[in-house]
């Protein structure tokens, strides 16, 4: 049941809404809290996600801006495991600055490209919830970090930048604990989170996001097309989750039973491997036939498991 203090998730509302340019103080007041300094939104750009169709039953979000630095900023939002997530990354950020530099252009036009991964699902090892990268050249005998020091082109005025390489976030939303915020950033990651936004806010952009994203601000229509949203989403982490939990069991048991006929320690040891191996199996099958019942598409299927008929 939705209450007047129920808000749309952030990534349905990144697809559907804040697109437009009134909404662009939600989107510019979550970069300005992670980059620690005040962000302007110049246009939006075209992406992978703004050319899919609408459908309820996708799994990732991308937005495109250009800033008013001329740097382009990249948002994903990705709400499924991925075992490519790295590569995608990597190729995501290669596509864009190929795309924004013409042939026959001089390298300083190349763009600066800020990499933001917004992720439902536990990516790598690690106990917080937000991680930063870069590229660093680093002293192999000293340990000391190499600086560039670019002066400005005298005869044109123009001042060469010292980091032109990309720089990455990653937020891994389900590793945040804390229900009483303290700081700016800690109330956007509890928004992205569950939704909620305190009502003193104060924190760039989530006083806007007040104002747009209440659920019940929605015509009938938008909100039917919200409620089935959510409810694909349920479905599909339900499927998953109980699948994996089958196939924890089924390897398990079946381990223990090869390993038991072999009678030795190294038939134990072999049967316990070859039943994990066969409940593993057995598991993506149970994987594949759920979420066929749920009615997700092969391609997103395949995405998820690894596996196509």
């Amino acid at each position: 049941m939705f209450t007047d203090n129920s808000f749309i998730r952030f990534d349905w509302a990144a697809k559907y809404m804040l697109r437009d340019k009134a909404d662009f103080e939600i989107f510019e007041g979550f970069l300005t809290v992670l980059f620690k300094e005040k962000v302007k939104i110049v246009e939006l750009l075209e992406s992978e996600s703004n050319k899919e169709k609408e459908d309820a039953k996708y799994n990732r979000v991308d937005i495109k801006a250009k800033n008013s630095k001329d740097e382009i900023i990249l948002v994903e939002i990705q709400l499924d495991h991925d075992a490519y997530y790295l590569e995608r990354i990597l190729f995501g950020v290669s596509k864009t600055i190929t795309e924004h530099i013409g042939g026959g252009q001089a390298y300083d036009t190349v763009k600066k490209v800020y990499s933001i991964n917004i992720l439902y699902f536990n990516l790598g090892t690690g106990n917080d919830y937000l991680y930063y990268g870069t590229n660093e050249f680093v002293g192999v005998h000293t340990g000391d970090t190499l600086l560039f020091n670019h002066k400005g082109n005298q005869q044109t005025g123009k001042t060469k930048r010292s980091n032109i390489f990309p720089e990455y976030y990653i937020i891994r939303v389900g590793k945040f604990k804390k229900e009483k915020p303290r700081t700016h950033m800690e109330e956007w990651v509890l928004y992205l989170k569950n939704g909620f936004i305190k009502p003193d806010t104060k924190a760039p952009g989530l006083k806007k996001a007040r104002e747009r994203l209440r659920v019940l601000s929605m015509d009938d229509k938008t909100r039917k097309s919200y409620e089935n949203y959510l409810l694909n989403k349920n479905i599909e982490k339900n499927v998953i989750e109980t699948a994996i939990m089958d196939g924890k069991e089924i390897g398990i048991a079946k381990g223990l039973v090869q390993g038991r006929a072999e009678g030795r320690a190294e038939g134990r040891a072999e049967g316990r491997a070859e039943g994990r191996a066969e409940g593993r199996a057995e598991a993506t099958r149970n994987i594949i036939q759920k979420m066929k019942a749920a009615g997700m598409d092969p391609a997103t299927i395949t995405q998820l498991t690894g596996y196509s008929d």
